[in-house]
């Protein structure tokens, strides 16, 4: 899709609410779902879309094209570029959010760090392998455990904390050996372990993966570009950078895979999922958990 120089074309969200008037019954259907899960729903592959929408996948190009895109690879690479200028633009205005500090204040040197991280971690993930592990993770044959390490256990209970929500059968292994064995008893074909792995690598991290490669379950690896020696095992990788400034790497890209992930776990279970969260605010309400304000 081109523009003349002088002409920035207009986002995408936009594009879709104005366009709806002209669009059928079906496409309407497709561009409400988009702009209630904007933008992830677009970022997967157009059988992931059509899919969560209840559409057909002709339905997808014909949106898109009615948009002005060539097609749905058109679209989604204009999507992404809109995407990262959403995540750069925050951090790289340094007049925003810094203030006065220079340039080579630690604010403007990590911000920018973060910035080419996100861009590089997001460039190099490949739709359709992200799509997969979406996939397994949204199975509800398939039993869910997570594990992290030393830093990233972090990543691996916030993870587990809304994915119990999303789904049922959602276990978060914990750091201490002796808690394994039960685990991994239970643990057979088919069963998915979500793995978060970055330098420097776990020993135990490693045997637990190995482990339950061995039982027949996915082994599913988030680690950063040097490879944990986990990946040996898994099926799937999403691979993160994670340089920073700093005595330790930053886990930002992989927060941000995290909450995508999640993201797209609730669209394939939507159904599913909007009467546990219900019930889930049902049981909040019953024993007052949040604090009310007046």
């Amino acid at each position: 899709m081109t523009f003349p120089a002088d002409q920035t074309p207009a986002p995408i969200e936009d594009q879709l609410r104005r366009a709806m008037e002209g669009l059928t019954p079906t496409e309407r259907k497709l561009a409400r779902h988009v702009l209630d899960h904007y933008p992830v729903a677009a970022l997967g592959s157009i059988t992931a879309l059509a899919r969560a929408a209840e559409v057909s996948t002709p339905t997808v190009v014909r949106l898109v094209q009615k948009l002005g895109f060539k097609g749905y690879p058109d679209f989604q690479n204009s999507l992404r570029a809109e995407v990262e200028d959403m995540l750069a633009s925050p951090l790289a205005k340094h007049d925003k959010w810094a203030g006065s500090a220079p340039d080579a204040h630690i604010l403007n040197r990590f911000a920018d760090q973060v910035v080419v991280n996100l861009q590089a971690t997001l460039a190099g993930i490949d739709p359709a392998e992200f799509d997969a592990i979406a996939a397994l993770l949204a199975d509800p044959s398939r039993r869910i455990y997570a594990l992290g390490g030393r830093i990233t256990h972090a990543m691996a209970d916030y993870f587990v904390t809304l994915m119990k929500v999303v789904r049922p059968d959602v276990t978060l292994l914990s750091a201490m050996s002796n808690t394994w064995p039960p685990a991994l008893l239970d643990m057979g074909p088919g069963d998915v372990l979500l793995i978060f792995d970055i330098r420097r690598y776990e020993n135990s991290v490693l045997q637990v993966a190995e482990l339950a490669a061995e039982q027949g379950a996915e082994v599913v690896l988030v680690t950063d570009r040097w490879l944990s020696p986990a990946a040996s095992h898994a099926r799937h990788r999403l691979v993160c950078h994670v340089e920073a400034p700093s005595a330790w790497d930053s886990t930002v890209p992989v927060l941000v895979l995290v909450e995508t992930l999640l993201a797209a776990v609730q669209d394939l279970r939507w159904q599913d999922t909007e009467d546990r969260l219900k019930r889930m605010e049902a049981l909040y309400e019953k024993v007052r958990f949040f604090r009310r304000f007046r």
